[in-house]
């Protein structure tokens, strides 16, 4: 389901990663803080949220209140901490059950729409921009029934567990079980069985908003390989983060700006920044810059020559 070049990528990185274990716990915490921040506020902000990254982390970690902020944008923030919680007291457990993903949506909804939280629709939904109409809502409880059911068969190899999640978190999308919080509660749930693999989370950024909506799109049309690979480069790019934090520096690890890039190529940094948006050359973005390194770089270089035999 993935492409080849990010499977293959993938699967190298979490090698190196399994080889740092055991991590320090001090790195370790420091990165747990990091992804419960960037993951509740780009899992809000997808669905609206006007929260910034900076006022989430106010809220998130010094309990402060925002000015000007609804009571619902707060409650938002807390509520998805707390279900993160929850989805980490869950992997250790054997098998994830339906009640489980009920439990995790009644915290995303919690005081926010009480009578709905954990709880199954009961009138039909429509997807605001998409011609996608969800099972109507006779049909949800016995679909649920099954998509837990299939949910026994999670997979503990490394690229099986990365394309499973990414069909986990469609399949719940697909079904449209409850009357709101969908796509938090499907996001979630997603990373649960990244976490329960010993993959780090993975969040699907907001700038990645329309390409995530245009994935589901397709997904929903029969064509889920782009939402898996969406998927699959989300989890890259946590591999990435993990890496950088807890690798030695080296020509690895150590990321250079696609100018610099360029320098080593025939190329213009235009040009390679098209390829990273493409996925061709591996690069991650640091405040809205592409970065990317040279054993990428040099890869890329070594594939065309390849190609070109």
């Amino acid at each position: 389901m993935m492409s080849d070049a990010l499977a293959d990528r993938i699967l190298q990185k979490r090698i190196r990663l399994d080889a740092l274990r055991p991590f320090k716990s001090s790195a370790l915490g420091k990165l747990k803080e990091r992804f419960e921040l960037e993951w509740t506020y780009h899992s809000n902000a997808i669905e609206g949220n006007t929260l910034t990254l900076r006022e989430t982390q106010l809220v998130l970690q010094e309990g402060i209140t925002i000015g000007g902020k609804s009571l619902r944008e707060h409650l938002e923030v807390t509520n998805h901490k707390a279900a993160i919680d929850f989805v980490r007291s869950l992997l250790g457990k054997k098998t994830v059950l339906e009640s489980d993903i009920l439990e995790i949506h009644a915290l995303v909804l919690d005081r926010i729409l009480p009578q709905d939280a954990g709880f199954y629709r009961h009138e039909r939904v429509r997807i605001t921009g998409s011609d996608y109409s969800p099972p109507s809502p006779e049909k949800v409880s016995a679909l649920m029934t099954a998509f837990a059911e299939w949910l026994k068969s999670e997979p503990s190899k490394h690229l099986a567990a990365v394309e499973f999640s990414g069909l986990a978190h469609f399949r719940l999308v697909d079904i449209h079980p409850f009357i709101d919080g969908n796509g938090r509660t499907a996001r979630l749930l997603m990373n649960l069985f990244l976490m329960r693999a010993g993959f780090p989370p993975a969040v699907i950024l907001k700038s990645d908003r329309l390409r995530y909506y245009v994935a589901l799109d397709q997904a929903h049309k029969g064509q889920v390989d782009p939402f898996v690979e969406l998927v699959g480069r989300a989890v890259e790019r946590s591999l990435d983060l993990y890496l950088e934090v807890l690798e030695k520096p080296g020509r690895t690890t150590d990321l250079i700006s696609l100018s610099n890039a360029a320098k080593q190529t025939p190329y213009s940094q235009e040009y390679l920044s098209l390829l990273a948006r493409k996925g061709r050359l591996h690069a991650v973005k640091r405040n809205r810059t592409w970065m990317t390194t040279q054993k990428d770089v040099d890869e890329y270089l070594s594939s065309l020559k390849k190609a070109n035999r």
